[in-house]
């Protein structure tokens, strides 16, 4: 199932929904067509497999990073890391959600409503508590969560633009890393975290 998912993720990157075919879909895991219709049963099915498991990825390094027993300057700092890596490492997978959004989320609305919904509220809870406690500005946990995603994101569903723009062939590891660290000073200073020792 790992594989299989993880092999249609570039397919699915590469051709969109409506684009991609069971046939380059099987080509991608190297089985037959039959099987993956024995996992998924339908294109459909494969499609909102992959994109739950993205969400669930991320959705898991959040609650890793942003909870009650970390510090936010922790917390947030290694929650952008962790998804700048995930724009380094699998671009892949933030191309296809961004996909999926701009679609309208034809195939996932329903998750995005009800389980996503219930896992980012209780992400503000914890960054509303750190605002409570003084650990921080009283910040709007939801709109600080959806920039943190659109700043980490960017790297890889506008990888092309900002490729241009540096006039880079390739982001390399060193260029990355300062974007990483924008981004968390961004976070951290716009969010007013005290540092752990003040």
């Amino acid at each position: 199932m790992e594989h299989i998912l993880a092999a249609t993720e570039k397919v699915f990157a590469q051709y969109g929904f409506e684009g991609a075919t069971m046939a380059q879909l099987a080509a991608a895991t190297g089985l037959p067509r039959a099987n993956l219709h024995y996992y998924f049963r339908t294109k459909d099915g494969l499609y909102r497999a992959v994109l739950e498991r993205i969400l669930a990825l991320w959705l898991a390094d959040a609650a890793t990073w942003i909870s009650p027993e970390r510090h936010p300057a922790e917390g947030l700092a290694g929650y952008v890391r962790a998804k700048m890596a995930h724009s380094r490492l699998r671009p892949d997978a933030s191309r296809i959600f961004a996909g999926e959004l701009l679609r309208g989320a034809p195939h996932i609305m329903l998750y995005l409503g009800i389980e996503l919904r219930r896992q980012v509220e209780a992400l503000a809870a914890v960054i509303a508590g750190w605002s409570a406690r003084g650990l921080m500005d009283p910040v709007d946990p939801f709109h600080l969560l959806f920039a943190i995603w659109a700043m980490t994101q960017t790297y890889a569903d506008f990888d092309v633009q900002i490729r241009a723009v540096l006039g880079k062939v390739a982001i390399d590891d060193a260029e990355f890393a300062a974007a990483t660290e924008t981004v968390v000073a961004l976070v951290l200073n716009g969010s007013g975290v005290r540092t752990p020792e003040t």
